[in-house]
């Protein structure tokens, strides 16, 4: 590292621990740009170089994780909430959930109370799958080695969602990617629950070409972040659409295929499994 990257470090690691002690204050950028003495427009440039998001954003990161932690407690009120992290009112929470969690802050601190939630279990070329799907449309999908298991990591997502094992039109829309039917796929609506930058990256996965891969540096480079590639995997995976979404055609700028988090043996059968219905189609 060079003087001059040595310098920048020092001065985006005091303004990274300048914003974490002082965000109850909601500090702007010209405030912290001041603290380590760059000019705004520099201070933005740098800092987004090195931490892979904006001042900004690092700010409402660190003011939602502050905020769930408050709405754990069924007690306080959103004023409260939107108070002790600094915001103004309860209108500037909610815009901070709906951009960063994709949900309003009482539907996260209800865990999906109210919502129906149907789902089913299906076999595939690539072994059982769990698929859920909400009114609005396909909210989780899985495979499901261990029913259990799978069924865990939805009920995660929305603790207090109603449950029905049912069948519905959204999950036999979805499936039929696994019977070699893309026909199918305009029908399919997505109910996401992620933040802004997760969705960013989903969004960019949904755009890769059935038999086509890319790196998470590419990823990265798509979605304007990137120095953002290892924030991009993290993304990738807490995908929770499994196969739909289609994480397991990000692979490492080696070539090699990398880790999936339903196996990196399935992840490899998948895309050998697309190849050969690119090349069947070809022919």
């Amino acid at each position: 590292m060079n003087t001059q990257e040595n310098i920048n470090y020092q001065r985006i690691a005091e303004a990274i621990n300048y914003i974490r002690l002082n965000f109850k204050n909601q500090p702007n950028l010209d405030e912290v740009a001041e603290k380590v003495n760059l000019s705004p427009f520099h201070f933005q440039r740098i800092f987004t170089d090195w931490a892979g998001i904006s001042p900004k954003k690092f700010l409402q990161y660190l003011s939602i994780d502050y905020a769930k932690g408050i709405l754990k407690d069924q007690q306080a009120t959103l004023f409260e909430v939107a108070y002790e992290t600094g915001l103004s009112g309860t209108s500037r929470l909610h815009d901070l959930f709906v951009n960063i969690e994709g949900m309003t802050p009482a539907e996260y601190k209800n865990g999906g109370k109210a919502l129906t939630i149907n789902f089913s279990y299906a076999e595939t070329p690539f072994g059982n799958i769990l698929v859920a799907s909400t009114p609005k449309g396909i909210c989780y999908m899985a495979f499901a080695d261990d029913r259990d298991e799978a069924f865990n990591g939805l009920y995660d997502l929305f603790p207090n969602a109603s449950y029905h094992q049912v069948v519905d039109m959204s999950q036999q829309n979805a499936l039929h990617i696994f019977r070699k039917d893309w026909k199918e796929l305009s029908k399919i609506k997505l109910h996401l629950k992620g933040s802004d930058f997760q969705l960013k990256v989903w969004e960019t996965l949904l755009k890769i070409p059935m038999g086509g891969l890319n790196t998470y540096q590419t990823i990265a480079q798509k979605i304007e972040m990137p120095t953002a590639s290892r924030a991009v995997g993290s993304a990738v995976g807490a995908n929770p659409v499994a196969f739909l979404i289609p994480c397991h055609r990000v692979i490492k700028s080696t070539g090699e295929f990398g880790q999936y988090h339903w196996g990196t043996d399935r992840k490899t059968a998948m895309i050998g499994w697309e190849a050969a219905q690119l090349n069947t189609t070809e022919a």
